[in-house]
């Protein structure tokens, strides 16, 4: 098993999570009430490039854990995420 120290980054629009290789373990998510679709892309600057990982969100406002199984989601080079108006994220990389 990879030992590895866990961050966290806040978004509350779309945005850089960071900026270099790493992987991400889980996120939360606050939906606005209105259904979308979250990217996450291998692009430490834009919402362009790969597609790694889609989340597609509901109507419900309810809280959405998910930690992503053994070692996560490699991002070579770095991870933007694109998330609809009025959502929040709380992404755990390491």
């Amino acid at each position: 098993m990879m030992q590895t120290d866990i961050k966290s980054t806040h978004l509350n629009a779309s945005g850089v999570v960071f900026g270099d290789r790493t992987r991400v373990r889980g996120y939360q998510i606050k939906p606005s009430g209105t259904a979308g679709q979250i990217d996450f892309y291998d692009n430490p600057a834009a919402a362009s490039g790969n597609i790694l990982l889609s989340v597609d969100t509901t109507t419900n406002t309810a809280v959405i854990s998910t930690l992503i199984p053994s070692e996560g989601i490699l991002f070579e080079r770095g991870v933007y995420a694109n998330l609809p108006a009025g959502h929040a994220i709380t992404v755990f990389y390491g």
